[in-house]
């Protein structure tokens, strides 16, 4: 059975760092690219990064560029998302996803349960 935990998330002040973390249970990881998202209260989900199954490519939304960083350890079936310089604006359930792909793709099947991010002070 395909599985993604998320876990990492917390509250975390305005300027902090949080590494969020992705493990694939069921399946081998490094068929799949792999994407991260967020869905803050009352807003649309957003595709916040995206790696593709070997590494080698890695799409970021324009607000967490510079800010983000996406990895993937596939000998442990993890990817990573370290989050530096946290705005309150960062604040969401992020969520994992992983899509039987080389490249990252539109869409994506199979979803974590997430995880809670809060930046505040």
């Amino acid at each position: 059975q395909l599985q993604l935990v998320e876990s990492g998330g917390g509250l975390v002040q305005p300027g902090g760092s949080l590494r969020l973390s992705c493990a694939a249970s069921g399946f081998a990881l490094d068929d799949y690219a792999t994407g991260w998202f967020r869905q803050a209260p009352g807003k649309e989900r957003e595709r916040v990064s995206c790696i593709s199954n070997t590494g080698g490519r890695t799409e970021y939304a324009g607000s967490v560029k510079g800010r983000f960083t996406i990895s993937r350890d596939n000998a442990k079936n993890t990817v990573y998302l370290q989050m530096n310089s946290l705005k309150p604006e960062d604040t969401a359930v992020y969520y994992c996803a992983a899509q039987y792909s080389s490249r990252c793709p539109r869409y994506f099947d199979s979803w974590g349960q997430g995880t809670q991010v809060t930046v505040s002070s």
